[in-house]
C-alpha cells in the first residue's frame, strides 16, 4: 500500500520555532465563554489556569476577553481591556510561554503588545479594524489571521477556495501595513460560519492551503460544536476524544500549529502525530 507523503513544510517564522506542532493554551477571560462558562473570569483564577496549561507543555497561552459563541453578549474595548489587562501585565514577567491576545480591536492590541504580548490573534483576519494590521507592523508582532465569514446556508460552496480568497485579502492587508510575512501565520476558521461538513473539507484540506499561502497553518477545533452536530449533543468537556481526534487529523494533514483548551491530553496526542507525519516524508 501507497501513501501520500507529509505535505512539505512551510516556511516557519519566530512565533512556532523550527520543529515540532505548536500547541496554543486558550484563556478564556469571559463570563459567557461556550466552552468554559467563565471558570477564568476573574485575574486570579486566570492566570493560575494560564501557569498550569504552560506547565503541562502550552507553547503560547492565548488570552481573550470577548466570547465568540453564537449569541454571545458583545462587549466594548474597555470592557476587553479591563478583562485582559491584568492578566497580562502579571503572567508577562513570570511565564515563559509566549502570550498571544486573541481580539480583532487594535486599541487591545495595542495595550497587550505593549504589555509584553507577542502575537495578536485576530479572529477577524485584520478585517474588521482599519488600524489593527498597523499596530502589529509597529510593534514588529506575529499575527494569526484567521478566516471569519458565514457559509453555512451555502453548504456546496466551494468551502476551499472561497476561505483562500478570505485568507489572501487578510495576509495582503497585513503586508500592505509592513507587517513582516514570516510573522504571519493563517487559520481558516474552524467552526466559524461553517457547517460541519465545510469544517471537515478544511481539516483535510490544511496540506493545500499551507502549499498556497507559504505560511504556517493553526487549527482550532476543540470543543466546537461541529463534534455534537456529527456524533450527538454532548457538553464542550465530553468532546475532549473528538477534539483530539480531528486535532490528530490535522496535523497529518499538515497544521503547523493546534489551539486547545486542554493542554495536557494534547501534549502526547500532537507527539504521537508529529511522529506520524515524520514517518510519512520521504526519505
Amino acid at each position: 500500500m501507497t501513501h501520500a507523503p507529509a505535505a512539505a513544510p512551510a516556511r516557519r517564522g519566530p512565533l512556532w520555532g523550527a520543529q515540532g506542532v505548536a500547541l496554543m493554551g486558550v484563556l478564556n477571560v469571559t463570563p459567557d465563554s461556550f466552552s468554559d462558562g467563565g471558570k477564568w473570569f476573574e485575574p486570579e483564577a486566570a492566570v493560575a489556569q494560564a501557569r498550569r496549561m504552560a506547565g503541562e507543555g502550552a507553547d503560547v497561552i492565548d488570552v481573550g476577553g470577548e466570547s465568540t459563541r453564537p449569541g454571545a453578549a458583545p462587549v466594548d474595548a474597555a470592557e476587553e481591556q479591563a478583562r485582559v489587562r491584568p492578566v497580562v501585565e502579571a503572567l508577562v514577567p513570570t511565564l515563559d510561554a509566549p502570550l498571544s491576545i486573541d481580539t480583532w480591536r487594535a486599541s487591545t492590541a495595542a495595550m497587550a503588545l505593549e504589555a509584553g504580548a507577542r502575537i495578536v490573534n485576530d479572529v477577524r483576519g485584520f478585517l474588521g479594524d482599519p488600524d489593527i494590521a498597523r499596530v502589529v507592523a509597529e510593534h514588529g508582532a506575529d499575527a494569526i489571521l484567521m478566516h471569519w465569514e458565514s457559509h453555512e446556508q451555502n453548504p456546496d460552496a466551494d468551502i476551499l477556495s472561497t476561505v483562500a480568497a478570505g485568507l489572501a485579502r487578510s495576509v495582503e492587508t497585513a503586508l500592505r501595513a509592513g507587517v513582516a510575512e514570516d510573522r504571519l501565520t493563517i487559520d481558516p476558521g474552524i467552526g466559524f460560519g461553517k457547517t460541519p461538513a465545510q469544517n471537515l473539507a478544511l481539516i483535510a484540506a490544511t496540506g493545500a492551503l499551507r502549499r498556497e499561502f507559504g505560511l504556517p497553518v493553526l487549527i482550532g477545533a476543540s470543543r466546537k460544536r461541529m463534534i455534537a452536530a456529527l456524533l450527538g449533543e454532548r457538553s464542550p468537556e465530553a468532546r475532549l476524544p473528538a477534539t483530539l481526534a480531528l486535532h490528530v487529523g490535522a496535523v497529518l494533514a499538515g497544521a503547523d500549529a493546534i489551539r486547545a483548551h486542554d493542554v495536557a491530553p494534547h501534549v502526547d496526542a500532537l507527539r504521537m502525530a508529529q511522529a506520524l507525519r515524520d514517518a510519512q516524508a520521504p526519505r
